[in-house]
């Protein structure tokens, strides 16, 4: 029960409250109302918002339409561009051999270096500058310029080439390195670094460098390779399509700069080069070439060349230069000897070129070998004094001894009876040595060779119809000269040189090569004659050829020693010294043709230089082939004959 409230006690004078009472309450004083805030309707900006979404999905569902329908094919091929690598599988180049089958020229395994440059960001490779510090490592290997080197590594692309055909030894250098960095990688990944390896997108790819097993020999004949792979002079020039083959390719996937080997691939083989025979004899070449650069070097010359070559089929046995070049290092070649001389260079051949005087002179029926001609010490004709090598009385020769002792004179007035005029002698002359082949390309097809000079006979001027004759005012090469002695050699048949027997293709069936032109230029008797001439030359002790005597073999020849024409100058300075035969000489099967080009040091007449070079040369030859001697006595035709008789 709750306490009773205590009675409050009346303050006198103040009115009794009755106890149940309250005071009356007090009326609540007013607040001033607040002024309402009217919010605007909500709608439009839900309508901009619902515009602005729906545009954005309008866009990307337009572009989501022309990505995987409209052009998906594109995008599709784009892929697949950025995925897949193309490279080309080098076709095999074939080899060039000798005769025999011996390799010449042949090719090697080898690597291209190759390289990955977006593997060299600062991304990828966890290096600042990875193009330069991979270039500075490289560059010594790959005997390349680092900077060179560097430039290719920051390409675009994803693929690059570093440095063609390197050896195995290189391509294992960069491995072993590429092993050392790619360790220190891993190490660093393990102790919880970046992994940072500077030559991780450097590769390799399979390829082959063309190797020459004999050095110089053959040299000019070859010619070389240059870095693209392609035949840059001679034999590799001139058959490039053939040795070369047809390139492949193969196309893969790729991730990281590494094939994908599950993603498969598409590859269209190479095809082999076909292997190349020459007529050259390894043997006789080497002969030839040591011939040669040893004259050369004693004679001081310029340069100097041999030609040998089968006399009844027009095959080329050597063609041999000095000095040469060593096509497996161009880079210590000199430019000027890595041509083919032989066949390259054009000069007046002096009195080589005698001999189709002679045969033209017997063909038409103008004078036979025993045919007087008084030669005198000088001979005056239009402008000009001619006279021989050497003064003398009043020679009284033969047309035989006129060759044999090669008198400039002799010859002069000898040709002079080939017309009623001398522009008419001009004329059966030239027609005589077009059709030995002067002024006119070997047929050898060889790149560069030239075809000498050979004016119209209307064209002669007083001077050249009656140089002409003897080997000065016209010009030839090597190659054309020893062909007129292979003619006389096979009975006045002109057999067009070869060098080539033919080509084996990848299916190691053998196809030789078309059979060479042949063109009678005089008859068979006038050869016969003409060669008989030619014994006196090197048989006759007043012949200017003894030093090309072979003993047991009957040797025909002939010496030359002509004015040369300097090629810098265009003058006349210095001499060329040449000598140019065949043997056995009555039953002929080898040519050999040698020519010195200004030699200082020494004698420079060709008798003297060349004619031993010929000696060596074609009893190398001779022994080499087994050809023996015929065992026949020689004709002694004579030289000279007494006034009166």
């Amino acid at each position: 029960m709750p306490p009773k409230e205590p009675p409050r006690r009346r303050v006198p004078g103040q009115p009794a409250r009755r106890p149940s009472a309250r005071p009356p309450a007090r009326p609540a004083a007013r607040r001033p109302r607040p002024a309402s805030i009217r919010l605007g309707s909500p709608r439009p900006r839900l309508r901009l918002v619902s515009l602005g979404l729906t545009l954005v999905m309008l866009v990307f569902v337009v572009r989501l339409l022309q990505v995987q329908a409209v052009d998906a094919s594109a995008y599709a091929a784009k892929a697949e561009k950025n995925r897949y690598l193309s490279h080309t599988l080098a076709a095999e180049r074939g080899e060039i051999t000798d005769r025999a089958g011996i390799a010449l020229a042949t090719s090697v395994d080898a690597h291209d270096i190759t390289a990955d440059p977006q593997m060299f960001t600062p991304e990828e490779s966890k290096v600042a500058d990875a193009p330069r510090e991979a270039a500075a490592l490289l560059a010594p290997i790959l005997g390349k310029d680092a900077a060179e080197i560097a430039e290719k590594l920051r390409t675009k692309s994803r693929y690059t080439v570093l440095a063609r055909r390197q050896t195995p030894q290189v391509w294992n250098q960069i491995k072993d390195l590429k092993s050392v960095f790619a360790e220190k990688a891993r190490e660093d990944e393990r102790k919880g670094g970046p992994g940072a390896n500077v030559l991780g997108g450097v590769f390799q790819e399979p390829s082959s460098k063309r190797v020459y097993p004999n050095g110089d020999l053959a040299a000019g004949i070859l010619g070389y390779v240059n870095a693209e792979g392609r035949g840059g002079g001679g034999v590799e020039s001139m058959l490039d399509k053939e040795l070369a083959g047809k390139d492949g390719e193969i196309t893969f996937a790729q991730s990281g700069g590494r094939r994908v080997p599950t993603a498969g691939s598409r590859e269209v083989p190479a095809v082999p080069g076909s292997d190349i025979e020459l007529t050259i004899d390894r043997d006789i070449q080497w002969a030839a070439q040591q011939a040669i650069a040893e004259q050369v070097e004693t004679s001081k010359a310029d340069r100097g060349y041999v030609i040998v070559q089968s006399t009844r089929t027009g095959e080329v046995l050597a063609m041999a230069n000095a000095p040469g070049f060593d096509p497996n290092d161009l880079s210590q070649a000199d430019s000027a000897a890595m041509g083919n001389a032989a066949l390259q260079d054009a000069y007046e051949p002096g009195s080589t070129a005698k001999v189709m005087s002679m045969a033209a002179v017997l063909e038409e029926k103008k004078a036979v070998p025993g045919t007087h001609v008084v030669v005198p010490n000088r001979l005056h004709r239009g402008d000009r004094l001619f006279k021989d090598d050497i003064d003398h009385p009043t020679w009284y020769l033969t047309l035989n001894g006129v060759l044999a002792k090669s008198s400039n004179i002799g010859t002069i007035l000898a040709t002079g009876q080939l017309g009623k005029s001398q522009p008419e002698a001009n004329k059966v002359l030239h027609s005589y040595l077009r059709k030995f082949g002067m002024g006119s390309p070997s047929g050898l097809d060889y790149p560069g060779e030239t075809s000498g000079i050979l004016a119209k006979p209307q064209d002669w001027s007083t001077s050249q119809q009656y140089t002409i004759p003897f080997g000065q005012g016209l010009s030839l090469n090597a190659m054309q000269a020893a062909s007129v002695y292979s003619t006389i050699a096979n009975g006045g048949v002109r057999i067009e040189p070869t060098l080539v027997r033919g080509h084996r293709g990848a299916d190691g069936r053998f196809t030789p090569a078309p059979a060479p032109k042949k063109t009678r230029v005089v008859g068979e008797q006038t050869a016969k004659t003409v060669a008989t001439m030619l014994e006196s030359v090197v048989g006759d002790e007043e012949g200017t050829g003894t030093k090309a005597r072979i003993p047991g073999y009957r040797v025909a020849g002939k010496t030359g020693t002509a004015n040369r024409v300097d090629p810098e100058t265009g003058r006349y300075q210095g001499y060329t010294a040449s000598f140019a035969g065949f043997a056995p000489s009555d039953d002929p099967e080898i040519t050999v043709y040698c020519a010195i080009q200004n030699p200082t040091s020494g004698s420079y007449f060709g008798g003297q230089i060349c004619g031993p070079v010929f000696q060596k040369v074609m009893a190398f030859a001779l022994k080499t082939l087994q050809i023996a001697p015929t065992g026949k006595a020689p004709a002694r035709l004579p030289v000279a004959f007494k006034p009166g008789e």
